[in-house]
């Protein structure tokens, strides 16, 4: 055992994560109290630093926020919850001249922000900033404030492995310190869960590599409700190509005047909803599937050879520089994409002040399910997300006052059992791709059943698996999340926004308030 070798750190907020909702909520903490801010890899890893679209908010005289929340609903499928998208659609505009206040640079044009139109929404309401670059900038600015902040410690390359909670009250968690090569163990009066999405348990994925549902599958295994997983969002253009290399083409593209044609050429949006390419992304990512079978190709053509160059180098300018790093002029060529999971909708069930079912223990951002995106999240409506409800969580922890961190008997323990005797990468590949092919765009109830009963069988192989090795936890991780997909799917018996049962292809009244719920001590998970 290598329990009695652990640092044992006190602090007053421990913050995992440092995409845009960590590093803004631990700058709203900081004003509380001490705040230690984990993440597993280096700061700039985290998908807010791959949003290139842009962050939507109500700032134009000729918008208001119950256009907004109009489009948030609509696009959420009948299934949001409206109070959580009032508060979303009201507050974000505040939180958005918040981050220009911390030296967020947005584009601006003739005085003026140069707003965007998306997918889905009714008018141009999205910041952007750098042209494609809108993530990289927040984070920038962000992280430049935190590290300024004296009462914040950053860590970097620090790997949450559990949570520690007694009596369903949040004590602290364990973390693998890559560096030190030593456990810590952090002590904390409140938890704040900002760690991300699971985009890594598919082969297709937008995601950046550290997208491995961790704090999905620790919030789980510490006893918290898991919601409505069953929601995945595939992003309909991401680059297709055949080694696997993608990367996100952002649907500011398709706003701009993008095109998507089939193998024939013929722009086949048009005869499947009357926004055409702009339509919600589920239904986007769907007639794409519907076309690739239809031909046999193994990916569709995004098209914007009929715009200016200049103007494409200037607005888009990494994407237009990454498609030529792969030999495509995004002037002139056709540019081969296919749908890729970009975000997990569902997550670790919270209120609107971000509290989870384990008290003193929050969660706010992508690892989040309040249901202010239904079945189908509104294009740049998630880097609102995480401010606006980061925010939430430090008005409820002021509200309520600064408690002391409640006493625990003794550190947790884990065995160091070595190297584990298994092809960690063989078994993610494998995983991945049955994911995709069983529990991706489309699926019925006998692939899910396959599936579940194989990741079932494979969570047990790993389970004699107690190393602090951050391999085996990360694989581990993904097929618990996996498996969470996989059963709130199969509860589901109907279709709805990003959730499509090929045996069950309608969407069903009586679905539309029911939510699917799993804990570990109801693992199967029921509907409430």
């Amino acid at each position: 055992m290598i329990s009695n070798t652990h640092e044992c750190i006190e602090t007053d907020f421990l913050v995992v994560g440092s995409g845009i909702a960590g590093l803004y909520t631990a700058l709203k903490l900081s004003r509380l109290g001490h705040v230690h801010i984990i993440t597993k890899d280096e700061v700039q890893e985290s998908s807010t630093q791959y949003a290139q679209g842009g962050i939507a908010a109500v700032l134009d005289k000729g918008d208001s926020w119950e256009l907004h929340m109009e489009d948030t609903l609509e696009a959420g499928d009948d299934f949001c919850n409206k109070k959580a998208v009032k508060v979303l659609v009201k507050e974000g505009p505040d939180r958005v001249k918040e981050l220009i206040e911390l030296g967020t640079r947005f584009d601006f044009i003739e005085g003026e922000l140069d707003l965007a139109r998306e997918g889905a929404h009714s008018r141009r309401r999205v910041l952007h900033a750098r042209g494609d670059a809108t993530g990289e900038e927040i984070r920038e600015s962000l992280t430049d404030v935190v590290r300024g902040n004296n009462n914040i410690e950053l860590k970097e390359r620090n790997f949450l492995i559990d949570l520690k909670v007694k009596s369903n009250k949040f004590a602290g968690a364990l973390c693998w310190d890559h560096d030190k090569k030593t456990l810590s163990f952090y002590h904390a009066s409140y938890g704040i869960l900002a760690s991300g999405g699971c985009g890594m348990v598919y082969k297709n994925t937008t995601n950046p590599g550290v997208t491995t549902g961790d704090g999905v599958a620790v919030a789980y295994r510490a006893g918290a409700d898991i919601t409505d997983m069953e929601f995945i969002q595939f992003h309909p253009t991401a680059l297709y190509h055949p080694a696997g290399v993608s990367f996100l083409i952002s649907e500011t593209v398709r706003g701009e005047g993008g095109i998507l044609r089939n193998e024939e050429g013929h722009r086949f949006m048009e005869d499947h909803h009357k926004d055409a390419e702009l339509a919600p992304r589920d239904v986007v990512a769907r007639a794409m599937v519907h076309e690739m079978e239809k031909s046999g190709s193994e990916n569709i053509w995004l098209d914007v050879s009929h715009l200016d160059e200049k103007y494409l180098k200037g607005r888009f300018p990494k994407i237009y520089h990454k498609l030529q790093d792969h030999g495509i002029n995004m002037a002139e060529d056709l540019i081969p994409v296919v749908p890729s999971a970009h975000y997990m909708i569902g997550g670790v069930k919270t209120d609107i002040n971000g509290r989870t079912s384990i008290q003193g223990l929050y969660a706010c951002g992508e690892v989040a399910c309040n249901g202010v995106h239904g079945a189908n999240r509104l294009a740049s409506n998630s880097l609102l997300d995480g401010i606006v409800f980061g925010h939430r969580i430090y008005e409820d922890i002021r509200a309520e006052g600064l408690n002391r961190p409640i006493e625990i008997e003794s550190p947790m323990e884990i065995p160091d059992i070595g190297e584990p005797d298994i092809d960690l990468k063989d078994l993610r590949d494998d995983m991945r791709s049955k994911m995709m092919d069983d529990a991706g765009i489309i699926r019925n109830r006998n692939k899910l059943l396959e599936l579940d009963s194989w990741l079932k069988d494979k969570i047990e192989t790993l389970g004699s698996i107690n190393s602090w090795n951050t391999h085996a936890y990360e694989a581990k991780n993904l097929l618990r999340v996996g498996m969470l997909i996989t059963r709130s799917a199969l509860l589901r018996e109907e279709s709805r926004g990003a959730h499509y049962r090929s045996d069950f292809p309608d969407t069903k009244s009586k679905w539309k308030d029911k939510h699917t719920i799993l804990n570990i001590n109801h693992h199967k998970g029921y509907v409430k």
